[in-house]
């Protein structure tokens, strides 16, 4: 409902009590969740309201000091889903050919690209905003900045979301994955989340030359999550 929502063609009230109304007709179904997702969104427009910078610069300040990467050929890589993370790549793809995202996939990419490679947040902002059919200045740039760490809500600087770990949780028999990277799915599902991982019997069961149908990892994982880690500590 992100994009009525946003068009207005439905109200956060209206929602509201739906959500209620179902819930005090199916006292066993859970709507709380729902209704917190509800509350960030106008908590997003009720910041923006009050701090118009929001758009472009951190709420907390000292990430102006932040030591960003400026990569347009990284950058380049994740909008086109070509970071060599099968979860992270089939999310960019799907954004491009559909204009939206499971807002999970939305914070494992945002994460690896302000986390894994250090590009600033109003890049990856920018470019959701071009691309997602519910783009909203406010929840847009309240995202950005909670996964970034720099909001007035912000997720903790250390949740550096693992992109293989992501993967292999949420979508593990792999039809997200095998959806959005075509050139994946004859590897099986034990390689499917890190293809770099697969013996060499495997790939070539599987007709796939890493580097060539399929990116290898631009990044190594654990030694961007180090690097990220010491960059956000000097900030302290």
């Amino acid at each position: 409902l992100s994009p009525h929502l946003h068009f207005g063609e439905i109200s956060p009230q209206t929602l509201w009590a739906e959500v209620m109304n179902h819930c005090h007709l199916h006292p066993e179904e859970q709507g709380e969740p729902y209704l917190r997702q509800l509350v960030w969104r106008e908590f997003a427009h009720h910041i923006l309201a009050h701090f118009p910078q929001m758009p472009d610069t951190p709420m907390d300040q000292k990430f102006e000091r932040m030591a960003w990467q400026h990569n347009p050929q990284a950058l380049k890589a994740w909008q086109q889903g070509l970071t060599g993370y099968p979860l992270v790549d089939a999310g960019m793809r799907q954004l491009w050919h559909t204009g939206w995202l499971h807002n999970r996939v939305r914070m494992v990419v945002g994460s690896f690209l302000v986390k894994d490679l250090m590009i600033p947040w109003q890049a990856g902002a920018d470019w959701f905003w071009q691309t997602l059919v519910d783009a909203d200045v406010a929840n847009n740039t309240m995202g950005w900045q909670w996964i970034t760490g720099c909001g007035p809500d912000a997720a903790p600087y250390f949740r550096i979301f693992n992109p293989t770990l992501q993967s292999r949780k949420f979508d593990p028999d792999g039809t997200y994955i095998r959806t959005w990277v075509p050139e994946l799915a004859a590897l099986p599902n034990r390689y499917l989340h890190e293809p770099a991982s697969a013996p060499a019997a495997e790939l070539e069961r599987a007709k796939l030359v890493l580097g060539k149908d399929y990116p290898l990892p631009m990044v190594n994982h654990a030694q961007a999550r180090h690097q990220a880690m010491a960059a956000y500590t000097a900030l302290k």
